[in-house]
């Protein structure tokens, strides 16, 4: 079993952190070419961390198909990923950072974050759920609790819900939202749904200070709706606890 200190190099909790969230698109263990393009490596590097990653106990190997995180894999995946959106929320709230560049912060950070200074800045926010982008934050036993949600591109015209979560791969995209006044939390109703991968037609918002915001295939499929219970209720496959949307990071 590995312990907490041979665990600690950013690269490994990078690789735990990518094979946790290719796990949580898919029920086959994560292969891999598919590691390899997420991480920007060539395959023979990424098979060579990978026995690394065996002998110290944070994977399990599937011959022919791939790889899954074991339960001290998983923890350190969900360790890093607690620090990670713990420091987005800081960055945003306390020091005002634009919600499009914690991110990139936040990735440098969350290797050097100390356990007292997770605690402290927890604390300081309240214990938080969520991140600025809508992403659950695990809590202090590294727990990660999933609301059930939508991609926007799959909602159908009359569809209603709340945005509650966003990719934050791209910062172009929320600089775009935060343009129009779009943010998580907004409720929202599909008017129209353009035909051949056209832009959805989306009212954001309600009352007097709703508004009508077209939004494009690709940053739709970057936006999170969770459900009202009646369209919910429709059984939709493509309805899920997706931990983060295609692009997602941490």
């Amino acid at each position: 079993m590995a312990t907490r200190e041979l665990t600690r190099s950013p690269a490994i909790e990078d690789y735990c952190k990518a094979i946790f969230t290719l796990e949580s698109r898919s029920e086959e263990p994560v292969a891999t070419n598919p590691l390899a393009e997420r991480l920007g490596l060539t395959p023979g590097s990424v098979s060579a961390m990978l026995k690394r990653l065996g002998e110290l106990g944070l994977i399990e190997h599937h011959p022919y198909r791939g790889v899954r995180l074991t339960e001290a894999g998983r923890k350190v995946a969900l360790e890093v990923i607690r620090h990670h959106r713990l420091l987005e929320l800081f960055l945003a709230e306390s020091l005002q950072m634009p919600w499009d560049r914690v991110h990139a912060e936040a990735e440098v950070l969350e290797h050097v974050i100390s356990e007292e200074l997770e605690q402290l800045i927890a604390e300081r926010l309240g214990h938080p759920t969520i991140d600025p982008h809508g992403d659950p934050i695990p809590n202090a036993e590294l727990e990660l609790h999933e609301l059930e949600t939508l991609s926007l591109e799959h909602l159908q015209e009359g569809d209603a819900g709340v945005f509650v979560r966003v990719s934050d791969a791209d910062p172009e995209m929320l600089r775009y939202l935060s343009t129009h006044g779009i943010a998580p939390g907004d409720r929202l109703r599909v008017r129209e749904r353009q035909p051949f991968g056209g832009p959805v037609l989306v009212a954001f918002g309600e009352g007097e200070g709703a508004h009508e915001q077209a939004i494009g295939g690709r940053l739709a499929a970057a936006m999170r709706v969770q459900l009202d219970r009646e369209d919910a209720m429709d059984g939709d496959p493509a309805v899920d606890g997706d931990p983060a949307s295609e692009e997602t990071r941490a």
